[in-house]
């Protein structure tokens, strides 16, 4: 175990800085101290209101957007959102320029097949989906991936140069289990429709690749990268359920993945847009309490009486917030870094999104890859680092340790390996910390007692984050949020 001190000088290594382009930015969406406020139990004072409505959802990510967006849709108008932060949106918050809009974090939906009925109900709405047929002007252009590797940049994220007859017979035998895998119905998504107690849950990813004997660094190296991407954990800390369900849950053929300028921001402002009325936001919830029959939802501004609610926030901070409610144990989630980058002179063909090998980082995507102009000369990258290869207390204590010269630094040198030049490139760096950005699905999350408990609870409190799932995707928190909906209207109609 690596003593604090090794850790941050590790961490330090090669982060000097150089004397070129003045680089502007900083912190942005910082929500610690609201959050340790709460973990804290500090004092809140009395709110000096008080209103009743028969829901409250707690939480404006898009669990709670779905959750809201399914009550109103269903004709139930008696309700309201409240949100801890400025903007709602969560995981699928964005930002603005003068250059382009961009995401903060999700960026993407994969094409839904037909059985994703609610996803596709929605972007029909949305008018995304007419008749059976995506509009061709949020589906990604090309070119959609590449991968730097050797000193190159090759199409696609899967590598292949200098891949050898060996690497490629890995690829063969692990694709061909993927498929076997997709038929057998357990690796669907949403994950519930398909999921059921399984021996792989009580593996890592990488204890099931060495056991299925695929030795080839770059198969090992594209598996590792995927379960970093999609959970935030390496595959050594992801379950073998969790890893395959990566690979084997969607239609290899799809076309897509749909995307916008802002990403999956640009499914919220749409969300957010049409639920306005009941949407507060810049409101913590603090507590919830027993009320006699009701529950009382308390916030620094309003205190909400409620028949039922719906918590869509990550179930994590349950204890800290809802009276009674037991410890979220076996939930882990993990710190995330994200940066906006402001690139006064774009390299040529640039990818929507593009990946370093062996980066400790997630590459970037280029917002304004889906834009229509022919001359495009600045743009906005948007920088991923899950700190995956960090245990999640550490990687979110050097997020809060290390000022915000010290993560332009970090970025500047990964992203140094593909483009040398980046440093006079760049004029702004925001920097976005996420200390709980989101679940991680570590072997034995399947069949968590606690995950089943919290899943399955009966009322007046809905459980409804995408951590139920055991990771944090469009789809899974589109269906939790409208589970809890249904169950919250089913139950109020029936009371």
């Amino acid at each position: 175990m690596p003593t604090r001190r090794r850790f941050l000088s590790a961490a330090l290594i090669g982060l000097a800085a150089k004397a070129e382009r003045r680089v502007s930015g900083g912190f942005v969406n910082d929500a610690f101290p609201a959050g340790h406020r709460i973990r804290d139990r500090a004092a809140f004072p009395a709110a000096p209101r008080t209103e009743t409505f028969p829901i409250v959802i707690v939480g404006g990510g898009m669990a709670g957007l779905s959750a809201a967006w399914r009550l109103q849709k269903r004709g139930f108008r008696d309700f309201v959102l409240v949100e801890m932060e400025a903007q709602p949106g969560g995981n699928s918050r964005w930002g603005e320029n003068e250059i382009t809009a961009y995401p903060w974090a999700a960026h993407y939906v994969p094409v839904p097949d037909a059985r994703a009925t609610l996803v596709r109900e929605l972007f029909e709405e949305l008018a995304v989906l007419k008749d059976g047929i995506w509009d061709e002007r949020h589906l990604c252009f090309a070119p959609q991936e590449r991968l730097y590797l050797h000193g190159r940049w090759q199409e696609g994220i899967e590598p292949e140069i200098a891949s050898t007859d060996r690497d490629r017979e890995d690829y063969r035998r692990f694709h061909d289990l993927m498929a076997e895998f997709r038929a057998s119905g357990q690796f669907t998504i949403p994950m519930e429709r398909g999921a059921r107690p399984s021996e792989l849950d009580h593996l890592s990813m990488q204890q099931w690749m060495a056991a299925n004997k695929f030795t080839s660094p770059y198969l090992n190296w594209y598996v590792n990268y995927a379960c970093r991407d999609d959970y935030g954990a390496l595959a050594r800390d992801t379950s073998a359920w969790a890893g395959i369900q990566y690979f084997a849950s969607r239609d290899p053929e799809e076309k897509g993945p749909l995307t916008w300028p802002e990403g999956n921001g640009w499914i919220a402002r749409q969300l957010i847009d049409r639920l306005k009325p009941w949407i507060r936001a810049g409101s913590a919830v603090y507590s919830i309490v027993r009320d006699g029959r009701r529950l009382r939802v308390r916030t620094e501004k309003t205190d909400y009486i409620a028949e039922r609610v719906i918590f869509a926030a990550p179930t994590f901070l349950a204890p800290y917030i809802i009276e009674g409610a037991p410890r979220a144990e076996g939930f882990v989630y993990s710190p995330w870094l994200t940066a906006n980058l402001t690139v006064e002179r774009v390299p040529e063909d640039v990818a929507w999104d593009n990946v370093i090998y062996e980066s400790p980082a997630l590459g970037y995507v280029d917002a304004t890859h889906m834009s229509l102009r022919t001359f495009i000369p600045r743009s906005v990258w948007t920088f991923y680092w899950s700190l995956a290869q960090y245990a999640p207390a550490d990687a979110r204590a050097l997020l809060l340790d290390q000022d915000w010269s010290y993560w332009r630094e970090a970025i500047f040198l990964d992203l140094s390996r593909a483009h040398p030049d980046i440093r006079g490139r760049v004029s702004r760096v925001d920097v976005m910390r996420i200390g709980h950005a989101m679940a991680r699905p570590v072997p034995g999350f399947l069949e968590s007692e606690s995950r089943r408990r919290f899943g399955s609870a009966k009322g007046p409190i809905y459980y409804a984050n995408s951590d139920l799932s055991g990771f944090s995707i469009f789809e899974e928190a589109q269906y939790r949020g409208v589970t809890a909906a249904d169950r919250a209207l089913r139950d109020v109609s029936s009371a």
